[in-house]
């Protein structure tokens, strides 16, 4: 109930709402953010487990995403005292809270699909 009410108030004042809007944008910007973060709403996953989902995307463009991610908080890197060394990467609580985001940009994306090709 307090979210909505935050959000109703932020929505009121255009330059809250888009300082928000700019926080999230920050945060996902670039070409692969949001598959990364798609790909571990399904569970841990090591970086060439991510490499092989990820088509197209290079290996230091992964290792860059993946560190911005972490930085902001959306994505836990643990490193296991392993020979060789073991690396997996899994959203934080954070970032397990924006499966609504993506559900409803899949949404959209089903629905203006639809509208494009039955004009």
């Amino acid at each position: 109930m307090k979210e909505e009410i935050q959000l109703e108030t932020i929505k009121r004042c255009s330059s809250q709402y888009i300082l928000a809007l700019n926080d999230t944008l920050n945060v996902i910007n670039g070409k692969w953010k949001l598959p990364i973060i798609g790909i571990l709403l399904y569970g841990k996953k090591r970086f060439k487990e991510l490499q092989r989902e990820i088509t197209k995307i290079t290996p230091r463009m992964l290792s860059k995403e993946l560190k911005d991610l972490e930085n902001n908080g959306i994505v836990k890197r643990t490193v296991y005292d392993t020979t060789p060394v073991m690396v997996e990467y899994e959203l934080t609580e954070s970032g397990k809270t924006f499966n609504r985001v993506l559900d409803t940009m899949v949404e959209w994306g089903i629905e203006h699909r639809e509208n494009i090709l039955h004009k």
